[in-house]
């Protein structure tokens, strides 16, 4: 076995467990929490936070994957209460999200390479919580120039560290086919490539040819929440599709939850809250059950639910 950032520490792989592998605790904006606290309710959310991950937790979950970044409002002490008090192992990122920092936009991938580097060996914001993941992101429209910037940089970063990507991606454009081509252009091993936000889509031959490169999938967005995507169901059913086509070893299951996304409007909040009233559970409570209607056995859960992640983050093909 191996070890992992956590927010607690060093984490055995071997303790890894049940996994989510994309998730987040709060979503806001850089800066916001500093400027204008009255602006987010920052215990309410720590508090429903770790009630959730708690019933989480008591119903098997054993680890998230936190892929909050700098422009996500990303909140350190947040993280680390919430994983001490609720026993849930919490994996970290370093890396940007859509919202890149305009001061990015001009530098090359060889100035910010060492930014993620830095957060990954010596720790985040002065705290000595290490990253253990690295997140980029590119949405409708494809890889911009400035996103092309981060992803390069997060080559160069995963190189020199060994520690994996995770992507957010827009599937119904493809945008993975895009990034993976410059990975392989800067030669990142595509084991250490986790490829997100990939049911977002039920196009098989788009997502079994991404598989073929040797990339990990993350079929991260359960239930989804857009009228004009996937609903659930149609997610589940693609996901046996791929099991069915023998990638059951090369996906994982998230659900790109937060407790509190900020801002947000009470009503919105309320909207959100109704489309996934299970919160960090619905994967457990809907989506394998489903799974296993389908025809998936257990072990192909086991396989993806906890050897899966624990593989990725160990380097193992």
């Amino acid at each position: 076995m191996a070890t992992i950032n956590s927010v607690l520490g060093p984490l055995d792989t071997a303790d890894i467990g049940f996994t989510l592998s994309h998730e987040h605790v709060i979503t806001t904006s850089a800066g916001i929490q500093q400027m204008y606290p009255e602006f987010i309710d920052r215990e309410g959310t720590i508090r429903r936070a770790i009630n959730e991950l708690t019933e989480a937790y008591n119903e098997g979950l054993r680890t998230i994957v936190d892929v909050t970044t700098i422009d996500l409002g990303r909140d350190m002490q947040m993280l680390e209460q919430v994983s001490r008090e609720t026993g849930v192992n919490i994996i970290c990122c370093t890396g940007v999200w859509r919202d890149i920092p305009r001061v990015f936009w001009t530098a090359s991938p060889d100035d910010i390479a060492p930014l993620f580097i830095r957060e990954i060996e010596q720790g985040i914001e002065g705290t000595g919580i290490k990253a253990g993941s690295r997140k980029v992101a590119n949405d409708m429209g494809g890889v911009t120039a400035e996103g092309e910037i981060i992803l390069r940089a997060a080559a160069r970063a995963q190189k020199a560290t060994g520690v994996p990507i995770s992507t957010h991606t827009w599937a119904p454009e493809r945008v993975g086919d895009q990034q993976v081509r410059i990975f392989e252009d800067e030669g990142v091993d595509l084991n250490r490539v986790y490829v997100g936000h990939s049911n977002d889509t039920t196009d098989i031959g788009y997502l079994t040819g991404l598989l073929e490169k040797g990339v990990w999938m993350g079929l991260d967005r359960n239930p989804g929440s857009r009228p004009e995507l996937p609903n659930w169901q149609a997610r589940t059913e693609t996901t046996y599709k791929l099991i069915e086509a023998g990638f059951v070893d090369r996906i994982m299951l998230g659900h790109d939850w937060s407790v509190a996304t900020m801002p947000a409007h009470r009503e919105a909040r309320a909207v959100r809250d109704a489309n996934n009233p299970d919160s960090y559970n619905f994967i457990t409570r809907n989506v394998l059950p489903l799974l296993k209607e389908l025809g998936a056995s257990q072990q192909n859960i086991d396989q993806i639910m906890v050897d899966n992640p624990r593989r990725f983050f160990e380097g193992l093909k």
